[in-house]
């Protein structure tokens, strides 16, 4: 990949990671219940998810899928599905008041909440249409496609790793001055309608004719 084609595609990928999506919203509901440090870790499940559909689209995988209506169908309706179960149970979460260093106030794993970032990003068939869509359009067919997929994939997780950084911490400091039960549950519920309705824009969205 020439060097001013990766620089497009590099100012390409800020807006990428910068757009509203369930994964900003996911970062930002990890910084409010869990403070940044530990809340970060979503982030990382987060680009797992993005090189999950890097392989994916890269493998030919990612063009089966957006061809065939029951495997985009599956793909789809899963991540609605966990959408809308993160959504309740965001809402259902116990409206606890915490400080930011209270890092043992909600019982979750750093694993868990890495492989609820990877679950948002990997099943959701919009990145995977998105990818086929765009990616071609930066690749040179004349030079082997792993090297500039694998540069394609370093440079998407770095942009977000970034953005989804400032979303955890913008969050994260709304958590320090949150001290009533009745500020944390309206938060939860907020994240949760957000969730949902993630799911539901999901759930409306339909394959390129």
């Amino acid at each position: 990949m020439d060097f001013s084609v990766w620089l497009t595609f590099f100012a390409a990928s800020w807006a990428i990671s910068l757009s509203p999506g369930a994964g900003a919203i996911a970062a930002m509901s990890s910084g409010l219940n869990y403070g940044f440090r530990r809340g970060y870790f979503t982030t990382f499940g987060l680009i797992l998810g993005i090189l999950t559909q890097v392989v994916v689209v890269g493998a030919g995988l990612g063009a089966l899928i957006a061809a065939s209506t029951l495997g985009f169908t599956l793909v789809k309706w899963l991540g609605v599905a966990y959408l809308v179960w993160l959504g309740i149970q965001q809402w259902r979460a116990p409206a606890k008041a915490m400080v930011a260093t209270d890092t043992g106030a909600r019982e979750v794993t750093r694993r868990q909440l890495v492989l609820r970032g990877w679950m948002i990003n990997a099943v959701n068939p919009k990145g995977t249409v998105f990818l086929l869509a765009v990616v071609p359009q930066f690749l040179d067919l004349h030079q082997p496609l792993a090297p500039q997929y694998l540069v394609i994939g370093a440079t998407l997780c770095f942009t977000d790793l970034v953005v989804m950084a400032g979303y955890t911490v913008l969050a994260s400091k709304v958590l320090s001055v949150l001290r009533s039960a009745a500020h944390i549950k309206a938060m939860n519920r907020a994240f949760g309608t957000l969730f949902i309705a993630a799911g539901a824009l999901l759930a409306g969205f339909k394959r390129a004719a």
